[in-house]
């Protein structure tokens, strides 16, 4: 389905994006693994998760290319897009999955951690996706898919900064859709679940609290 495509996913090291980049990569693709390699709160980074990830697919015979650039500045984004052009010669789909988790109650949340968050999963998405759109349009074709969350859509406690982040991906990736669909570009938004890193650090410490967690890990 994807022989010959270029796919870029951000975040693509761990959980759901992982998963994405193996499967594009199984697909046929040729793949930009992107990950800035930081915490599930975004701190600290490195060029390790991503490589390992480029490791997996070429053990399996894929084609990829470790980018570990933060989406959270313009530059970041930009690399993330110039590697694929660079080492496969086009782009042709992006699948923006990155981010990270600073939960806080809302009273108490700092404005760095409501600016990190936001950053992210907002700004970078857009970087990301700005960046991309001047060789969608030049060769007509192209796929956005950009990843939300049920926390944007009826929101969650301590996640002021990601509900409304990830809502904001929601209008996004929509106006996307209806601005570059005269180029015959699509942009979707999904809401997946799994059991990650970042699930991993929803609280579990009241039986209410235990007992949705368990459910989640069925999932």
């Amino acid at each position: 389905m994807l022989k010959d495509r270029v796919v870029a996913v951000t975040g693509a090291a761990r959980g759901i994006g992982r998963e994405v980049a193996l499967l594009c990569a199984r697909e046929g693709a040729a793949v930009v693994v992107n990950d800035f390699g930081g915490t599930a709160s975004g701190e600290g980074g490195g060029s390790g998760p991503a490589d390992e990830v480029v490791a997996e697919i070429e053990k399996a015979g894929g084609t990829a290319v470790a980018n570990s650039a933060s989406i959270s500045e313009p530059e970041g984004a930009e690399s993330i897009i110039q590697d694929a052009v660079t080492r496969f010669g086009q782009i042709d789909a992006v699948v923006n999955n990155a981010g990270f988790l600073r939960d806080v109650i809302f009273h108490k949340m700092s404005i760095t951690d409501w600016q990190a968050v936001v950053n992210v999963h907002l700004n970078g998405y857009f970087y990301v996706a700005k960046a991309a759109a001047r060789y969608f349009r030049e060769q007509e074709s192209g796929s956005y898919v950009n990843f939300t969350s049920t926390s944007g859509l009826i929101g969650n406690v301590g996640q002021a900064n990601y509900s409304a982040a990830k809502m904001g991906v929601v209008g996004l990736s929509n106006s996307i859709a209806l601005d570059m669909q005269r180029y015959n570009v699509r942009s979707n938004c999904i809401a997946p679940f799994a059991w990650s890193r970042m699930t991993a650090a929803i609280p579990a410490t009241t039986e209410a609290e235990k007992q949705r967690v368990e459910r989640f890990k069925s999932m």
